[in-house]
């Protein structure tokens, strides 16, 4: 007789997965691809997902690090997490046909930083040092004029001329409860400082952590689905742990660490905003190979933001 599979309750958070960014910078690419034919080259990741990345790979998308790996002939789509101004600048000196596919949360904070050091001031950035993001976000504005902090104790060193002018943002994916205590030393120091119009740390990393937050208590282990350079998924597994809960990051179930994982009565599971839900049916499909699976959906609040695509794409 075959042996009892153990009995497994799979909490599903909810929301999780892909959010409006990451739709719209993966369809960029897909209308492309239609309007112009491949290859078309896509500058970084158009978003941190393997997964996503390879299958715009087989439908002719050529993934750069750098412009002047682009030909001149062809098209650029620039990736969700945003370009310095140089690059867009660089690509009309040369003629070429791009697209940008910065997520327009992102291009919010672009603004806002341009609008900042227009007034006179001295932005402290609150992200984390060579994330893309980051990068593009700095690329936006006159070199010396935005000081990178990481850490509440970055906030006690910073060392400045002049501090009655200071404003801060954020990375869009951030840990909230880390960037609300780096804020709240920041305020501390510097209660004049200049604080966003609206959070800058957007709804979809904010909602993915409050659903982990809602299932974490009732879980013995979490997974979450996600590239290792996703910072938003990243962040969801520290959520996890924090509360007490062991938790890995991976990107297919093939990654799984069945002896990590045991034998636990209820496992959360979620995904970073750059995976797809195929990949969560993957993770219960192979669960449910070697447990007796309960497979239950986390309630909450749909997501209901949609981004509109470029006129380019869609006239």
């Amino acid at each position: 007789m075959a042996e009892a599979r153990p009995l497994l309750k799979v909490l599903i958070a909810a929301p999780r997965g892909f959010c409006a960014g990451v739709d719209r910078a993966i369809q960029i690419v897909e209308l492309a691809l239609e309007r112009f034919g491949a290859p078309v080259f896509v500058r970084h990741e158009i978003v941190h997902n393997r997964f996503v990345v390879e299958r715009l790979k087989r439908m002719g998308a050529v993934f750069v690090e750098e412009l002047d790996e682009v030909p001149d002939d062809r098209p650029v789509v620039f990736s969700a997490h945003g370009v310095p101004k140089s690059v867009p600048a660089a690509a009309q000196d040369r003629g070429l046909t791009y697209v940008d596919a910065t997520c327009p949360l992102v291009s919010k904070v672009h603004r806002q930083a341009e609008r900042l050091i227009a007034e006179g001031r001295h932005i402290l950035f609150i992200g984390h040092a060579g994330h893309p993001e980051v990068i593009g976000t700095f690329g936006q504005v006159p070199a010396g004029s935005m000081t990178l902090l990481e850490t509440v104790e970055d906030v006690g060193s910073v060392s400045l001329g002049d501090t009655s002018n200071l404003a801060y943002l954020t990375q869009t994916t951030l840990s909230v409860d880390d960037t609300a205590a780096v804020v709240g030393a920041l305020k501390a120091r510097f209660p004049d400082i200049r604080s966003p119009r609206t959070e800058d740390i957007c709804y979809a990393t904010s909602n993915r952590q409050a659903a982990v937050k809602a299932i974490a208590g009732e879980c013995g282990r979490m997974l979450v689905i996600g590239a290792p350079n996703s910072s938003n998924s990243l962040r969801l597994a520290e959520v996890a742990e924090r509360m007490g809960v062991p938790a890995r990051l991976i990107e297919r179930a093939s990654d799984i660490d069945w002896d990590w994982l045991g034998h636990p009565s209820t496992l959360g599971l979620t995904a970073g905003a750059s995976a797809p839900e195929l990949l969560v049916r993957e993770v219960v499909d192979a669960l449910r190979e070697r447990f007796d699976l309960i497979e239950e959906q986390a309630d909450h609040t749909p997501e209901r933001m949609v981004f509109k695509l470029p006129r380019e794409l869609v006239a």
